[in-house]
């Protein structure tokens, strides 16, 4: 950039993260390849302007990631408008491996009430294994060694923004996209 007169300081860069990342991620969300029906989800923790948030994550039985979210607030209306938002991107599941969190089980129980409702006899299992759970726990440790050295966002849709590109970026990694991301060649 800088042999072509731009300047550029990492101010720069966190404007075009932030305004490109959400864009970048909804388009990538089209492309990405199908997941398996049993998932395993969990929350971490990401600090925003010196509070908590908790960043919903939720993949496959073979790591592949199936969704994400970041929340201001760990309970029942998250954990349902999470598995509401990752069931419209990825269609329905058979079963979801939970840790022993009560708001995810409620949020999954208001799943099957709403797939009752809507006339479907087809509910989401729901297991609470112990060691079941351990491959998104791992899954976060990326998450975890990247936003730990920035110490915290100062804003929610800056800390939005920015780990929507990491959650990207980490799925490119994992090889989860088909080719129709790139532009076909006439």
């Amino acid at each position: 950039m800088a042999e072509r007169g731009v300047s550029v300081d990492h101010a720069t860069l966190n404007r075009w993260v932030v305004r490109y990342s959400k864009l970048i991620a909804k388009e990538a969300k089209k492309c990405k390849q199908p997941v398996a029906g049993s998932w395993r989800m969990d929350e971490t923790y990401i600090k925003v302007k010196n509070q908590w948030t908790y960043l919903y994550r939720a993949i496959d039985k073979y790591g592949n990631t199936v969704n994400f979210m970041l929340s201001k607030q760990r309970d029942e209306a998250a954990a349902t408008a999470f598995f509401k938002q990752t069931i419209d991107g990825n269609g329905l599941l058979n079963k979801v491996v939970l840790d022993k969190s009560g708001a995810n089980h409620a949020g999954l129980e208001n799943i099957n009430i709403l797939l009752f409702l809507a006339g479907l006899r087809c509910f989401v299992d729901i297991f609470k294994v112990k060691y079941l759970n351990n491959s998104v726990e791992q899954d976060h440790r990326f998450i975890k060694r990247i936003t730990k050295p920035m110490m915290g966002f100062k804003a929610f849709h800056f800390a939005n923004a920015t780990l929507d590109g990491i959650e990207i970026a980490h799925m490119i990694r994992k090889g989860q996209f088909t080719n129709n991301l790139l532009p076909e060649n006439p």
